[in-house]
C-alpha cells in the first residue's frame, strides 16, 4: 500500500481481481435421476435449512459451490483469501451499486435455439462491479470481480510490450499509473507510462505448508486463550457482504443500489428475497 499512499499511481480509482475459477461444473440443469443415497451419510442434515429435494452427488463434495442454495460461486472460493487485505487497507464498508455481467447456457429445440432460465446455479463466468463510496480521505472506488477466465483489459503499457494479464491476478488503477500484482496482492509491480518497477517490499518466502502452519498456530492460540482471531467474522463482515451480493446481482442479472443502513436493495425490490432465507420446517431458527 506504500504506492498507493505515497501517490504513485495518483488517485485509486478502480481495483480488479480476477481468478481462474470455477474449476468444478456448474450445472445449467437441475438434476433429473435419482440415485440413491450412499450408505452412512444423512441427507436431511446434509440439507439443513435448505428445501428439500432427492440426494444427488452432483449438490455435494466441492461441487456445492456452484448452487445458489449451497454455495457462493467463485468469489466465496477465492475472493475471501485474495481481497481481504484490500477490504482491511482501502477501509471499504458497504457498496452503493452492483452491477453483473454474466454468461448464459442455450438449448436448441426444433431447432430454434433459446437461452436456459437459470435461478439455480452460478454462472460458468462472469464480472462484477462494486462501487464503494469515499471513506474519510479515500475517494470512491470501483472494485471488479471477474471469474470464468475472464479477465480486465490488457493494459496499454502491457500491450506495447506484447504482454499479457495472467490468468489469476490482481490490479490497482489509478489516474496516473497502475500496479499488477499476483492474485493474493503478491509480486507487485508498478506500471507508469514507461516505467515498470519491481516492489522493494519484503516478500513473503514461507512456503504454503508454513503459512498455513502458522495460521493454525493462530487458531489454536486464540481457542485456548480467547484472544480474537485475524481472521474473525467481524472482520470479514463487508467482504462478506460483497460476496452475498455479487450472488443476488447474478441471480437477478440486474444492476442493484443497495441500501446498507436498511440492508435492502431499493432498485429491484423483488431482489430482496434473495438476502435472506427460507428455513424448511424443522430447522428454522426458532425450533432448533
Amino acid at each position: 500500500m506504500s504506492w498507493i499512499n505515497g501517490g504513485a499511481i495518483g488517485t485509486l480509482t478502480e481495483v480488479h481481481n480476477w481468478t481462474n475459477r470455477p474449476v468444478w461444473p456448474q450445472y445449467p440443469d437441475i438434476p433429473k435421476d435419482t440415485p440413491p443415497v450412499p450408505n452412512g451419510f444423512d441427507w436431511d442434515l446434509w440439507l439443513g435449512p435448505e428445501a428439500q429435494r432427492p440426494y444427488h452427488p452432483n449438490y455435494t463434495h466441492m461441487v456445492f459451490r456452484g448452487w445458489y442454495d449451497f454455495g457462493g460461486g467463485s468469489m466465496a472460493d477465492m475472493g475471501h483469501y485474495s481481497l481481504w487485505t484490500v477490504f482491511n487497507a482501502l477501509k471499504l464498508t458497504s457498496p452503493v451499486t452492483v452491477e453483473p455481467n454474466l454468461s448464459h447456457v442455450c438449448g436448441m429445440k426444433d431447432p430454434v435455439p433459446y437461452q436456459i432460465a437459470n435461478n439455480f446455479s452460478f454462472p460458468m463466468a462472469s464480472s462484477v462491479r462494486f462501487k464503494y463510496p469515499a471513506n474519510g480521505s479515500r475517494p470512491p472506488i470501483d472494485l471488479v470481480w471477474y471469474d470464468g477466465g475472464m479477465r480486465p483489459p490488457i493494459p496499454t503499457e502491457l500491450l506495447n510490450d506484447n504482454k499479457e494479464l495472467p490468468a489469476e491476478g490482481m490490479m490497482f488503477v489509478g489516474d496516473k499509473g497502475k500496479i499488477l500484482a499476483g492474485f493474493n496482492v503478491q509480486d507487485p509491480k508498478l506500471i507508469s507510462g514507461s516505467k515498470m518497477e519491481e516492489s522493494k517490499a519484503s516478500t513473503d518466502n514461507r512456503n504454503q505448508v508454513q503459512r498455513t502452519t502458522d495460521a493454525l498456530s493462530l487458531f489454536v492460540d486464540a481457542c485456548k486463550t480467547g484472544k480474537q482471531y485475524p481472521g474473525s467474522f467481524p472482520e470479514a463482515e463487508y467482504l462478506t457482504e460483497a460476496i452475498n451480493l455479487y450472488a443476488v446481482a447474478l441471480r437477478s442479472g440486474k444492476l442493484l443500489k443497495y441500501d446498507a443502513t436498511a440492508r435492502s436493495i431499493t432498485n429491484v425490490p423483488e431482489a430482496n428475497k434473495y438476502l435472506s432465507r427460507e428455513y424448511r420446517t424443522g430447522w428454522d431458527l426458532a425450533t432448533i
